[in-house]
């Protein structure tokens, strides 16, 4: 498999955002800022900055604020140029760069993450591609994270799949490979388990939100049985394909956080408030007076 143009990101937005009611009752988590940028806007701009041209948000038939977010603003637009608010009009414009599309498609029932990016496959048709869970918010003083491993996928010709190390109590909460020849950063993967126990997990790599797979993954999602609510899992999608093609493991550089979940978006929100030139030092006066206090 070709892996030197990956053009095509995927998107899974359609979740109910529940850890964050009642704020997501009427906002979709991946629309949640940190800082001064939705979730979402990070994920995007990783993947333009590893690339990808065409962005395909699998969304649900209800959740139209991500859409209207990449649509023109024809009013504010005007409002700003009117007012000679220049620097805001351009942020306003550039949430995507003119080369870039947006595709959106409609998962018409919440049947699991494999299900989501199954849905995308007549966009994605049969070319290699990117899938990014706008939940995992990953910081990278250098390349992003989806970058390093595009660079992976083209030297070993291989699919690839974002992991990090985590306690073994914590094996559970996560996919976890076994990648026995796994060294420096990256690895083979022999098999992949959905949330094994701490004393069965294979070793202590679990999956994060970044993957880049072949199109053959779509027949391997077709196949798999449905698990409990008659959801598909990705991980078991990937599983099927190891026997066909080779995928490996990548231990990114740069910090990953957990942005589905409430400390995770306070932890994010801090780091980058510190990378803000005009607000690293007041976010560190404010910090060190809430802990004085």
């Amino acid at each position: 498999m070709d892996f030197s143009r990956v053009r095509k990101a995927v998107f899974p937005v359609a979740g109910l955002g529940t850890r964050f009611l009642p704020a997501t009752k009427t906002v979709p988590k991946e629309m949640l800022p940190v800082v001064d940028r939705p979730l979402i806007q990070y994920a995007v701009d990783e993947a333009v900055a590893a690339g990808c041209d065409t962005l395909v948000f699998v969304t649900n038939r209800y959740k139209h604020a991500v859409a209207d977010y990449f649509d023109t603003a024809y009013e504010l637009e005007h409002r700003l140029e009117k007012g000679g608010k220049d620097d805001l009009l351009e942020l306003v414009r550039n949430v995507l760069p003119s080369h870039v599309r947006a595709v959106f498609v409609t998962q018409p029932q919440a049947l699991g993450l494999g299900h989501a990016v199954l849905c995308a496959q007549p966009v994605v048709r049969d070319e290699p591609f990117a899938v990014l869970l706008p939940d995992d918010l990953i910081w990278s003083k250098g390349p992003g994270a989806l970058a390093q491993m595009l660079a992976l996928a083209r030297a070993e010709g291989a699919g690839v799949v974002a992991v990090q190390d985590v306690p073994r109590e914590q094996t559970g909460s996560y996919g976890i490979v076994a990648a026995p020849h796994f060294s420096g950063r990256s690895g083979r993967i022999d098999a992949i388990v959905e949330k094994p126990r701490p004393e069965e997990a294979p070793s202590t790599l679990a999956v994060v939100g970044r993957y880049v797979l072949p199109p053959q993954v779509f027949d391997c999602l077709e196949r798999v049985p449905a698990g409990s609510g008659g959801e598909i899992q990705l991980t078991d999608g990937i599983a099927a394909l190891l026997a066909e093609h080779p995928v490996l493991a990548c231990r990114f550089e740069g910090r990953r956080f957990d942005c589905g979940s409430r400390i995770g978006l306070v932890e994010a929100t801090i780091q980058f408030a510190l990378e803000h030139d005009d607000l690293a030092e007041d976010a560190r006066r404010y910090m060190r007076a809430a802990l004085d206090g």
